[in-house]
């Protein structure tokens, strides 16, 4: 694969991931057609749905299909649940459908675009190529609300003509990705995994690849819930919920680039802790966001050094932990529980808001980081300690 062709990729990610990103403006756009966080959760309950539909069908079909194709027929999904979303003009139960489209696309991709790019890399690359691609597709997901916010703030589109760019968005994604399987065809040599990730599940559950597979969902649960709701957080501050985007993601994509070497190369068990140390640190800041926006800013940094580096880490526990003929298996597990955290959470978030307030939403989100530490602390102590490699 030549590093030209694999730019395709690396754009068409970032498109994609974009996609997810506008989840984030959801309550803003749902406010202004007079909902509320309560229609958040309805259509992020649909995009949870969707992803676990969309995750297990790249294992079944991208060995007929290619991995590279079905990451642009997700696209496509992307692109038409927000295309749904744009045409709507009143709320209707619908917007569970539109959501159900996002989260099969998404689900899709998220595991099809790895694939797509594993397939083509070395396994002495294979750290190199993903450390970029994770950095492509974090950009997207952090500065798509920003410039999704400066469409709506700046140049007077509404929520739904936002909504209409990241759909073209994500189809001009979908282009990218069909250019790049046209351009850098798989190896022949190289096989799409399938597996029988339902039938691995009781030996994962009876290995120690249970850990981070539980810890993904937990950390995605903190995830969605500082970004997700990232606006009714501040609403009442005079904070932008931007601020904390342009925070998060900025940090998460240098610390990709910068620190991912060094912490590859630490004791994982140690590496997770401390990672994850941050992790609360950032969610324990949040309760003070009406102290301005520094407090903001600190807290956007903590949480994407934390949750931002911890993901690798504990994936690569995930996957050499497992039994080695259910190591395909243990990777798709461990996307099906980060998409359970990532639209089952805002399921319960936008409840908890409406009916327990900003403090009480904060403090669930806290429990499910400390929960998270727990189990890599318990982890630690029943594992021989070794350094992890990406």
């Amino acid at each position: 694969m030549r590093a030209s062709h694999a730019y395709f990729l690396f754009v068409g990610t970032l498109l994609t991931a974009a996609g997810y990103g506008a989840t984030f403006l959801l309550t803003e756009h749902f406010r202004a057609l007079g909902g509320s966080e309560i229609d958040t959760s309805t259509t992020l309950g649909g995009a949870m749905a969707g992803t676990l539909i969309g995750v297990p069908l790249v294992g079944w079909y991208a060995k007929k299909l290619k991995a590279a194709r079905m990451g642009a027929m997700g696209a496509v999904s992307v692109a038409a649940g927000y295309g749904f979303l744009a045409l709507l003009t009143t709320l209707t139960p619908l917007i569970a459908l539109a959501g159900f489209l996002i989260g099969l696309g998404w689900g899709i991709f998220y595991l099809a675009g790895p694939m797509a790019l594993s397939e083509r890399v070395t396994d002495q690359d294979r750290g190199f190529w993903f450390t970029r691609f994770g950095a492509f597709q974090m950009a997207g997901i952090g500065f798509s609300p920003i410039v999704a916010a400066a469409l709506v703030e700046h140049l007077g589109l509404s929520t739904r003509g936002a909504f209409g760019v990241i759909a073209g968005a994500t189809l001009v994604a979908a282009v990218l990705l069909l250019t790049f399987e046209a351009l850098s065809p798989q190896a022949s040599q190289a096989r799409a995994q399938t597996s029988n990730w339902m039938r691995a599940l009781p030996a994962l559950l009876s290995s120690r690849a249970i850990y981070p597979i539980l810890m993904v969902g937990l950390g995605a649960c903190v995830f969605s819930g500082m970004l997700t709701f990232q606006s009714s957080l501040v609403r009442g501050t005079g904070l932008e919920a931007g601020t904390f985007f342009a925070a998060y993601a900025v940090t998460v994509v240098v610390a990709r680039f910068v620190l991912a070497p060094m912490i590859n190369r630490a004791d994982g068990d140690r590496a997770s802790v401390v990672l994850l140390a941050l992790m609360i640190l950032g969610v324990v800041t949040a309760f003070g966001l009406v102290y301005g926006v520094p407090v903001q800013i600190a807290s956007a940094i903590l949480l994407g050094l934390g949750y931002g580096l911890v993901y690798t880490v504990i994936q690569t526990q995930a996957v050499n932990d497992a039994p080695p003929e259910h190591r395909s298996a243990a990777l798709t597990w461990f996307v099906i529980a980060y998409f359970f955290g990532i639209f089952g959470f805002p399921v319960l978030g936008g409840w908890l808001i409406v009916t327990v307030g900003i403090a009480g939403f904060l403090a669930a989100v806290l429990a499910f980081a400390v929960a998270e530490m727990a189990l890599a602390l318990l982890r630690g102590r029943q594992t021989t300690r070794k350094p992890v490699s990406a």
